[in-house]
């Protein structure tokens, strides 16, 4: 199995997740743009840290299971776990019954 296969299917349970967050009308437009910075910060601590201990030679990838895109040392699919994540997380908490991202209870 390829990591980007693998990366695809966290992607997916992720979305779905979000969808159905969207659906109920739980996600307002700052959990949008709160989201989206998570994200971006998300992506550049990523890159940096990646890069940094693929360098180092902490750790490797598999030539084979890797599509070959990368951002300077670091394979693309290295990108997908904190994508997940700052889809996943924040529309789970909005399901379980946690503070409607974007509003605040006064």
């Amino acid at each position: 199995m390829t990591y980007l296969l693998l990366n695809a299917v966290f992607l997916a349970v992720a979305a779905l997740v979000a969808a159905v967050a969207a659906l109920r009308r739980l996600i307002s437009a700052r959990f949008v743009a709160g989201v989206a910075s998570a994200l971006l910060l998300t992506l550049v601590l990523t890159a940096l840290f990646d890069n940094l201990m693929i360098r180092a030679g902490l750790f490797s990838y598999d030539p084979e299971h890797i599509s070959g895109l990368f951002v300077l040392l670091a394979p693309i699919e290295d990108f997908a776990y904190p994508l997940a994540a700052a889809i996943l997380l924040p529309a789970l908490w909005t399901l379980v019954g946690g503070t409607r991202l974007g509003q605040t209870d006064d």
